[in-house]
């Protein structure tokens, strides 16, 4: 059961969230619980939506962004965010089942990609006190130091969604995913 309020509808959300959510509702052909409970402040959803947008913006590919959700999702345990970037990196990302799989033991086929994967983890287990050999590894897998920044951003965007879904604890609107280890 929720433990923050998760309204209904976009009528039902603070008159100051509506317009994001209706755009949300526009872009992806639905509202996620997850919005809908961040609507809540919509302070908040501006916040989270502002980042998340300028962030899709960047450098890195929508494969890379969904593979650092699912290992920071695992990492977490948050259930929420493991269901629904499962079904991103599915029907969006085109990921297949094994690199799902993968992805959530930070790691990938595509070894730059498990580079980046690597050092997520790394971020989120030292708390972003990462050594020069994690920062060396990145580089010297191809990623410069933009992307390093990207990175880190996508990681802590994450932590952000994990952290309300886990508070809240939103309930799961994609095909339930449950947190299977813990990677960190």
């Amino acid at each position: 059961m929720t433990r923050i309020a998760t309204p209904a509808s976009i009528d039902a959300a603070p008159a100051a969230a509506r317009p994001a959510l209706e755009a949300v509702k526009k872009q992806l052909g639905s509202v996620p619980n997850l919005f809908r409970v961040v609507a809540n402040s919509p302070a908040a959803l501006e916040g989270y939506l502002g980042l998340n947008g300028a962030l899709a913006k960047g450098t890195l590919d929508a494969r890379t962004r969904e593979r650092i959700a699912l290992t920071v999702a695992e990492i977490n345990g948050c259930g929420y965010c493991l269901s629904a970037h499962s079904y991103l990196g599915k029907n969006l990302a085109r990921l297949d089942d094994a690199e799902i799989a993968a992805n959530r033991r930070a790691t990938s086929a595509d070894p730059k990609a498990a580079a980046a994967l690597r050092f997520a983890a790394q971020v989120v287990s030292e708390r972003g006190h990462v050594t020069d050999a994690d920062i060396a590894a990145v580089k010297g897998a191809g990623y410069d130091d933009a992307q390093i920044v990207e990175i880190v951003l996508h990681v802590a965007l994450n932590i952000l969604t994990n952290y309300v879904n886990e508070v809240a604890k939103t309930e799961i609107d994609f095909p339930v995913v449950q947190a299977s280890q813990r990677v960190a």
